[in-house]
């Protein structure tokens, strides 16, 4: 009887392989090369082709059970769905009115830098702004390409926006539920600041987008680990260093990923991070330290306590989307399970920890911090969507349909609820900056009243020659700048030297256009004295125009005849500037 059943045991498969040997009773031959490569790409591919699963059958190799969407993720149509929805909705609102504001000092500079050669753009990163050099590259081929106007340059940020909202959903949908991530999506698709921002020709949309992009990933490392995964995760680590280097503070909400998963028992995460984090880092580590030395552009930026006060409605750009996307944030905090930390991480740590170091890195602004607010959206989601059943767990996703619809219905409401708040922001958002001078009109001005051989002049502190520059850059005649010494390329700088003898370079001037912007009226006041001394011996005002924040001043030889077209209607002829 003993030796029937062991007879019957060896027949089957599994006994023979406990035993070792194979059909014919002989002792088996131990696992060759081909065994062992089957069954590492088994470990690191979640899918095989037909045949090298079949092969790995034969091999006796064990297969890792199939991927399983949770149930409230859904498949490949819901995850476009919440990716597009929001993507649509936020290009929506962005576009609208995308070439109607004028640029002002930020986007004029990144206009310059953009447009010098490749040669003079690397004189200007060794002195100043190399932290914006890819960004920098990326616009001059744009604007190679599709040229300068206003909406031309906003097309890149405008897209970045509308991605970074559907990579929101996406990332809601990876965390909690789908539903979640389309109402964060939707919510974030609405704020004033997004479409502020993204109307912005400066980085800022993109190290939002950089951000999303680079926690959706880990997100889904985490949870099904691939080299694949990893291995753009590790990519898009420099993506968020070369947009802003304040948006790497999220690499702390990242770090809290890791360790929750690793006490969950995944002793690879842990390796796979430091891995990852390092060779990401090491992309962005030259640029960071070469910056480092050239902090003195933003020094000027110093925040008191009334600044951090400030900072939701700068953030989310009125008090009135500010206050309900806190109150619902720290809701979903109670709700966000084992993602509270991490995104609690995200949301306040990097306005804190550059509020800090202020005084040292001059990093405390809005707009540095713009990739925290999708952290406090998700959360606001996170409370609507719990209505509608769990968010995470196992549970998250399942139960009656009813009242998951429900909880849907209520986010939904929710958000157009919260977009009827924000319309009169996404408005002002859309109009001109307080306080910008109004250049646009300026060069207007100076076009349809200059004349052959008319120069201009600038006094003030607010880039006035970068910003005429942009708005007569098509002009087919215009006037000669005739107080630059040396122009911005020479000397690797934004701005130009200013002729060291002004009576000498003016003597040739019988009209002078004079841009300035003084606050006070005087519009020799941020000149230096001898430029001063040289336009008030010399010249007399023939008209002014005042505009927003900027007066033009038309200035002829003393004792010339008045031109009575020369000022527009605004005379001013014979009168003297009142000090």
């Amino acid at each position: 009887m003993r030796q029937r059943a062991a007879s019957q045991d060896a027949g089957r498969p599994d006994a023979r392989r406990a035993t070792g040997r194979d059909d014919t009773g002989s002792a088996a031959h131990p696992p060759g090369p081909a065994a062992e490569s089957t069954q590492t790409m088994s470990l690191l591919l979640p899918r095989l082709r037909p045949s090298a699963l079949a092969l790995a059958r034969e091999s006796g190799t064990p297969q890792p059970p199939p991927p399983v969407e949770r149930p409230g993720k859904g498949g490949r149509r819901l995850a476009l769905a919440v990716f597009a929805l929001p993507a649509l909705l936020a290009l929506l609102f962005v576009l609208q009115g995308l070439d109607e504001r004028q640029l002002w000092r930020d986007e004029h500079a990144t206009w310059w830098a953009s447009s010098l050669s490749m040669h003079d753009l690397s004189r200007l990163i060794r002195s100043i702004d190399i932290v914006f050099t890819p960004y920098y590259v990326l616009m001059h081929c744009w604007i190679a390409v599709f040229g300068d106007s206003p909406a031309a340059l906003r097309v890149p940020e405008a897209l970045a926006m509308g991605a970074a909202a559907g990579l929101l959903g996406l990332l809601g949908r990876q965390l909690f539920t789908a539903r979640v991530g389309l109402i964060a999506g939707l919510a974030f698709a609405v704020l004033p600041a997004t479409t502020r921002y993204g109307q912005e020709i400066r980085p800022y949309a993109f190290a939002v987008a950089a951000v999303l992009l680079s926690t959706l990933l880990l997100a889904r490392s985490l949870e099904r680990p691939t080299f694949k995964g990893w291995t753009a995760y590790t990519f898009s680590l420099p993506l968020i260093g070369w947009s802003h280097l304040a948006s790497l503070c999220v690499l702390a909400a990242h770090l809290a990923m890791v360790v929750r998963v690793r006490r969950d028992g995944d002793r690879i995460a842990g390796w796979a991070f430091t891995a990852a984090a390092t060779l990401g880092l090491c992309l962005v580590l030259p640029m960071a330290l070469s910056g480092s030395g050239q902090s003195g552009q933003i020094s000027w930026n110093n925040p008191t306590v009334h600044d951090l006060r400030e900072l939701p409605q700068q953030l989310f750009g009125t008090w009135a989307v500010a206050v309900p996307v806190l109150a619902l944030g720290l809701v979903g905090l109670c709700f966000a399970g084992r993602y509270a930390l991490p995104l609690a991480l995200w949301a306040v740590l990097p306005p804190l920890l550059t509020f800090a170091t202020a005084a040292q890195l001059h990093l405390f602004l809005a707009r540095y911090l713009l990739f925290t607010a999708p952290a406090w959206v998700l959360l606001g989601a996170v409370a609507l969507g719990r209505a509608g059943g769990a968010v995470t767990g196992s549970r998250a996703g399942t139960g009656a349909r009813g009242p998951r619809a429900a909880g849907l219905a209520l986010g939904l409401l929710a958000v157009g609820g919260l977009t009827v708040t924000a319309l009169p922001g996404i408005d002002a958002a859309r109009g001109p900056i307080p306080g910008e001078p109004d250049y646009r009109g300026a060069a207007h001005y100076v076009l349809a009243h200059q004349k052959r051989g008319d120069a201009i002049a600038y006094s003030g502190l607010l880039a006035e020659r970068r910003g005429m520059d942009y708005e007569l850059r098509d002009a087919a005649e215009r006037p000669r700048d005739v107080l630059m010494y040396r122009t911005p390329q020479q000397i690797a700088s934004y701005g130009a030297q200013e002729c060291p003898r002004p009576a000498s370079c003016l003597a040739r001037t019988k009209r002078l256009w004079l841009v300035a912007t003084s606050p006070d009226g005087n519009p020799y006041a941020q000149m230096p004295p001898a430029t001063t001394k040289a336009l008030r011996a010399g010249f007399r005002i023939a008209g002014t125009k005042k505009l927003a924040s900027v007066q033009v001043l038309l200035l002829t030889r003393t004792g010339d005849d008045k031109d009575p077209k020369a000022d527009g209607g605004d005379s001013a002829a014979g009168r003297e500037v009142h000090l």
